[in-house]
C-alpha cells in the first residue's frame, strides 16, 4: 500500500535519466550545436540566425522550437521580432565538454566574443550597428564565423 502512494506522490516528478536524456538528445543534432554556439554570446532573431548560418527560416525555426521545448532556449519579443537566448549559459559548457570528451581541443572551439552584425539582416540590432559602424559581415571577424562549420563525419570545427 505505502508503494503504491509513493508512486502517485511521483508521478509528475520527471526522472533525472529522462529529463537529461531529453536534453542530450536535443543535442544530439549538428545543426542545434550551431545554434546554441551561435546562441552563445549574443541573442539573436530568426532573420539574423538565417543570414549568419545560411540556412531557411522554416529549418531554423524548426530546430529553434526543438531547443526551446526542452527550456535550453528563452524567447523575448520586440514587435515583430522575436529574439532568442541560452537560457542557462552552461549549455555551452555542457557542447565544450562533449568536444573535449569526443577528442577535440579546447582550442578548436569557436570562440565568440564579438557580436556580429550582418548586412543581410534586417533585424533592429543589425540595421542600427551597421548604420552606426559602417561595419558588415566582410570586415568583422570572418575567421570566427568560419569555425562555426561543424563537420558531423570528422568532428571538425
Amino acid at each position: 500500500m505505502q508503494y503504491f502512494i509513493f508512486n502517485i506522490m511521483n508521478i509528475n516528478k520527471p526522472s533525472i535519466e529522462k529529463k537529461t536524456s531529453e536534453i542530450l538528445a536535443v543535442l544530439g543534432n549538428h545543426f542545434r550545436i550551431k545554434l546554441v554556439i551561435a546562441l552563445s554570446e549574443q541573442e539573436a532573431c530568426v532573420c539574423h540566425l538565417e543570414a549568419l548560418l545560411k540556412k531557411r527560416q522554416a529549418y531554423i525555426s524548426q530546430h529553434l522550437m526543438a531547443l526551446r521545448k526542452v527550456g535550453l532556449l528563452e524567447t523575448r519579443r520586440d514587435g515583430k521580432f522575436v529574439y532568442y537566448q541560452l537560457s542557462d549559459p552552461r549549455v555551452i559548457d555542457l557542447v565544450k565538454d562533449a568536444a573535449l570528451i569526443a577528442g577535440l581541443e579546447i582550442s578548436d572551439f569557436p570562440e565568440l566574443k564579438e557580436r556580429r552584425m550582418i548586412e543581410k539582416c534586417v533585424c533592429p540590432h543589425c540595421e542600427v550597428d551597421i548604420a552606426e559602424t559602417g561595419k558588415t559581415e566582410q570586415n568583422l571577424n570572418l575567421e570566427v564565423a568560419s569555425k562555426i562549420v561543424y563537420t558531423r563525419k570528422n568532428l571538425k570545427w
